[in-house]
């Protein structure tokens, strides 16, 4: 396979490398590669802002594999949950195992020892989520000594998930004559702050507006008294036949969301906080072999689920923040594919709706479906008149008026020192 003059081969890339995207079948990068991999191959700092879905991880792992490849430093990809940490990897891999590189994964909810096995096989790059890697650095089993490239994936939700205490004690750790690769779906003040402390005159590209929700995604919104979600879920479920992942707020929820979804006929899995490691990995891979139509998650899994094909995005609850009605969305509508994002919001919550369309910098389209009665936000709950409602066949309709209501000993170290040369 020749790669033509609009593909890979116009960014810097090595001819050994472009040579493995090919075998890959990767032929044209996207726009966040086509501006990040030059930039980053050229050794400067990088902030890059983009949607989920985008294509992320080859932007900053094609340039880190070349850098590495030819040098005896290494790489940390640090990500802010196991579900996306598992699946950087195992692209990641796709590019290493072709170079003759390895990687190591260090997440939650794994044997320790396991882990260090892992380490003490020379790896080239680690992917870890921020509290296990401060598990090895507390307990002296790991130096990051030799890091020379440093990838923050996420960043935004690392911070949002409380994670900025461990991430500065890695970066503490980390030598400063390294190159550090910064992505984000957004870029709030903390970030621009972390980034101002320690990115040195970084480049940033960006290929989305902060917060600008996936384009290929059609967005609905249902209004609709919260005793009737279910009816609606069910009628939502039968218009639609691929894969669904739908959002809940709390573990409980989903628990209770998936057992409704099973009574119903309907095969479905949950994936949240209290599910261990190995029961997560099942949930998932489940859904994308198939075996469950509908994956319920909490927002754990906003961007932590990489799976082509999602029909429906399902926001069976509002998000707690509303820029994460964005990551969750993001899930569908990507690689070229078109998407549709359902979101069932009760009277009481237009206010929390308002929040998410500052977020969007646009309005999310009311739609009433002919089997289950819809509502309208009450009063106490908007701070501003509602959108106009529309019907299924796409005409405004007037709104309706409401119804009612065994490790090594603690003393062993692990370094992640300098590779040997193979």
């Amino acid at each position: 396979m020749t790669l033509s003059s609009s593909g890979f081969d116009n960014l810097g890339i090595s001819p050994s490398l472009l040579a493995v995207l090919a075998g890959l079948k990767f032929d044209e990068p996207t726009p966040i590669q086509r501006q990040a991999i030059p930039e980053a191959i050229a050794g400067h700092d990088l902030i890059g802002i983009a949607q989920t879905g985008t294509g992320k991880t080859l932007a900053f792992g094609i340039p880190m594999v070349q850098r590495l490849a030819t040098s005896h430093r290494t790489g940390l990809v640090l990500v802010p949950t196991r579900e996306l940490a598992i699946q950087v990897n195992e692209t990641l891999t796709r590019l290493t195992t072709a170079m003759r590189l390895r990687t190591a994964l260090l997440i939650g909810g794994e044997s320790m020892y396991t882990q260090i096995q892992r380490l003490r096989q020379d790896p080239c790059i680690i992917v870890a989520t921020p509290g296990r890697l401060n598990d090895h650095l507390n307990q002296r089993r790991l130096r990051l000594d030799s890091v020379g490239v440093l990838v923050l994936d996420e960043a935004d939700r690392m911070l949002d998930m409380g994670f900025y205490p461990q991430i500065e004690r890695v970066l503490e750790a980390l030598p400063k004559d390294r190159q550090t690769l910064l992505f984000s779906a957004t870029l709030p003040a903390t970030i621009a702050s972390m980034a101002a402390k320690h990115l040195r005159e970084p480049r940033r590209v960006e290929v989305a507006p902060s917060g600008t929700a996936a384009t290929l995604v059609t967005q609905e919104m249902f209004v609709v008294r919260r005793e009737r979600k279910a009816d609606l879920l069910g009628e939502l479920l039968k218009d639609s036949q691929g894969p669904v992942l739908l959002f809940v707020r709390t573990k409980r929820g989903a628990s209770r969301v998936a057992s409704g979804l099973r009574d119903m006929g309907h095969s479905a899995a949950e994936i949240h906080a209290d599910r261990t490691l190995p029961q997560r990995k099942r949930a998932l891979s489940g859904f994308k072999s198939g075996e469950y139509r509908v994956l319920v998650a909490t927002d754990i899994a906003a961007r932590g689920i990489d799976v082509n094909g999602i029909e429906l995005v399902v926001n069976y609850d509002l998000p707690d923040d509303p820029e994460n009605y964005v990551h969750r969305i993001g899930r569908t509508g990507r690689a070229g594919r078109s998407g549709r994002a359902v979101t069932l919001a009760t009277p009481d919550q237009g206010r929390e709706v308002r929040e998410i369309e500052k977020v969007l910098h646009t309005s999310i389209p009311r739609l009433e479906h002919p089997v289950v009665e819809g509502e309208a936000f009450s009063h106490a709950g908007s701070s501003a008149p509602r959108a106009p409602h529309f019907s299924r066949g796409g005409g405004p309709r007037p709104a309706r008026r409401p119804q009612g209501g065994g490790l090594p000993r603690q003393g062993s170290s692990f370094s992640f020192r300098p590779r040997r040369r193979r």
